[in-house]
Formats: structure tokens, C-alpha cells, sequence
């Protein structure tokens, strides 16, 4: 902003872009301290999850996606387990 203000006192478009920049920085702190500081927000609370792993009702894994075919292309790896499940 300083320097702007400095040395650029006359270049609105400039000073307009940065306004755009801070604003949009600030409704992104916003949202992750609405979050607790999560990117996304949680589709079920930790305690439901939990507990439909313990029944079976959900599985535990990790999502590998390609990056070169993303839309087309990923498997879950799942936990304790050697094969891959494609879906």
C-alpha cells in the first residue's frame, strides 16, 4: 500500500487491483477462522465418523487421484491393505 501510495499515486487501476487482493485475503482468513482453520469444512463431525469406521459403515483410506486425468482417473488405497480399490 505504501509503495503505491509513494509511487504510484496516480495509477487507479493498480490501486484497485490491491484492494481486490486485501479484500479477498480477508474473506479467506475469515472463512478458515470460521473453520477452525480448516480449508474446507466437515461434511460429518469426527465422533460420526469414527464411530461408522468401528461398525464398517464407512472405510478408512486415502484418495490417489491422477493428476494427468484427474476427471477420469483415481483409486482409495485402503488402510492396512496391499491392493487398490478403483472406483
Amino acid at each position: 500500500q505504501n509503495y503505491l501510495d509513494n509511487f504510484w499515486p496516480d495509477l487507479k487501476a493498480a490501486h484497485e487491483l490491491f484492494d481486490s487482493i486485501l479484500q479477498a485475503r480477508r474473506e479467506r482468513e475469515s472463512e478458515s477462522q470460521e473453520n477452525n482453520g480448516k480449508e474446507y469444512p466437515e461434511h460429518l463431525p469426527v465422533e460420526i465418523l469414527e464411530a461408522g469406521i468401528k461398525s464398517g459403515r464407512y472405510i478408512q483410506g486415502t484418495l490417489n487421484v491422477n493428476k494427468h486425468r484427474a476427471q477420469l482417473e483415481a483409486f482409495v488405497r485402503l488402510q492396512g491393505f496391499g491392493s487398490k480399490e478403483t472406483g
